[in-house]
């Protein structure tokens, strides 16, 4: 790799994990203190509505985003054109769902959620505002000024939200955030990208991003209707309450794992397309990003795993203890998300995104048909049915990355293997120090120390170099800042 390309693709990696792990954490504080004040139904309310919300901003972006992105040479002209393609959409969007909403609250059986949605829809027409001058900062690997957009954004909407919940606000507390988070992004955007829209429309832009964008598009509209399909089934087929459990589980699980997608998605899939016909050079990037990645995601996974109930107690109270081994299940099912995230980005950067379309395809039915066995069940067990589904979906994610760049199976698992197996010992032994605590709060710190000591141990003895690596970069990094 050559220095311009890593010190970009490093310095993306690094820009993109303050602006999603700052907002993650923002957000976690916030949410940490709403979930204590805030009733479990009024979390189920909200999550229902997200789902339309999930679906309308997929809607307007369909995929024109990436093809954007991929394009060496995009004019004044294109970039207008979609613009104003994803405002007319927002708008349309909006009156579909303004005209829904009484259907929508009477399908769930709730009357009050047709003011609330209506109020909340408004956010996808915001969301087009400002959705154009995101993709063209990620175009300029201008990853800082969207981290700043970002942080100053959900820091904005994190005080709303406060303030009114302390108010006594209920569930509008939640409506208000989203639209105070969406309202300041579109507000700051201008800032870090002085770019106005000309009044020019092109079908040939459309045509021509709708060759690569269709494939993309059509995946992450998959995406959205499955990463909510849970929120749908359990609000018609089961309480109200306990849709409110599963959206504060899920909530916690994309706390590591959508963080770890966004950054992954957002930081390599630019670099991979500047290389992406030099397929011995990407094979190797590949190849060290898996396993640098699988030694970050892998021991923060287990770890929530086996301190999910003194995490959970401690942060959000006990009211919240049916939402434990939900959040247990939803880690463990994305535990090779971050991977299979890589996996996608580079097919997509390599022009194949028919290749992950099919892959998508795949995943959902399997999920789909776990569904069908599983949903009488209980929400346990369907998430059980989603854990096969999702390790069946990266096995193939594998197959294709074998075809794309003759990288063989033995080598891919070798690539992952020992980080495997440190994490699973340090997790065996760190579960049962729980037993060195009386409290859940003290029974969480011996769990945190006795986990993360044995693996950085054991990462010390086997990734000896790759250590020495990072502390040389660190302490290369603190010498220049004091310089």
């Amino acid at each position: 790799m050559s220095d311009g390309l890593k010190k970009k693709m490093i310095n993306g990696l690094a820009w993109s994990s303050v602006n999603v792990y700052g907002v993650q954490f923002i957000q976690l504080i916030v949410g940490i203190l709403l979930a204590r004040i805030l009733h479990v139904e009024e979390f189920g309310q909200i999550g229902i509505l997200f789902f339309f919300v999930g679906i309308s901003t997929v809607l307007i972006d369909g995929g024109f985003g990436q093809a954007l992105i991929r394009k060496q040479q995009a004019t004044q002209t294109d970039i207008s054109t979609i613009f104003f393609l994803n405002l007319f959409l927002s708008v349309v969007l909006y009156l579909v769902l303004f005209l829904m909403a009484p259907h929508i609250a009477n399908f769930f059986g709730l009357p009050a959620l047709t003011s609330i949605a209506r109020v909340l829809f408004i956010t996808v027409i915001i969301f087009a505002l400002y959705f154009i001058q995101q993709v063209q900062l990620l175009k300029k690997l201008a990853y800082k000024s969207n981290a700043f957009i970002n942080l100053i954004s959900v820091a904005i909407s994190g005080f709303v939200a406060l303030f009114l919940a302390f108010k006594g606000y209920g569930v509008w507390v939640l409506v208000y955030q989203q639209l105070s988070f969406h309202t300041a992004k579109a507000i700051l955007s201008p800032f870090f990208l002085r770019w106005k829209p000309t009044f020019v429309f092109s079908w040939t832009t459309v045509r021509e991003s709708w060759r690569f964008s269709a494939g993309i598009f059509a995946q992450t509209l998959l995406n959205s209707i499955f990463n909510n399909i849970y929120t749908l089934l359990i609000g018609k087929l089961d309480t109200i309450k306990n849709v409110g459990y599963f959206t504060q589980a899920n909530k916690y699980n994309e706390t590591v794992n959508v963080a770890s997608n966004s950054i992954l998605s957002a930081g390599t899939f630019p670099i991979f397309s500047q290389v992406q016909d030099d397929q011995p050079r990407l094979l190797r990037i590949y190849r060290r990003l898996v396993t640098s990645v699988s030694m970050l995601t892998f021991p923060f996974a287990a770890f929530l795993i086996i301190a999910a109930k003194p995490l959970i107690i401690t942060l959000i109270s006990e009211k919240w203890m049916e939402s434990i081994v939900l959040f247990q299940l939803l880690i463990f099912s994305n535990i090779f998300y971050p991977i299979y995230t890589i996996n996608v980005s580079i097919l997509n950067a390599r022009g194949e995104s028919k290749h992950t379309l099919q892959l998508e395809i795949l995943k959902k039915t399997l999920i789909v048909i776990s569904i069908l066995i599983t949903f009488s069940y209980g929400i346990r067990v369907m998430l059980m049915g989603l854990i096969v589904a999702n390790f069946i979906a990266f096995g193939a994610s594998a197959v294709l990355i074998k075809q794309s760049l003759n990288h063989y199976f033995r080598h891919q698992l070798l690539d992952i293997a020992k980080t495997m197996f440190l994490v699973i010992g340090a997790a065996l032994v760190g579960y049962f120090a729980y037993r060195l605590g009386d409290c859940y709060f003290v029974q969480l710190l011996a769990q945190g120390f006795v986990f993360f000591l044995l693996y950085l141990l054991s990462l010390l003895l086997v990734y000896p170099q790759r250590v020495a690596e990072v502390k040389q970069g660190l302490m290369k990094k603190i010498r220049s800042q004091h310089d």
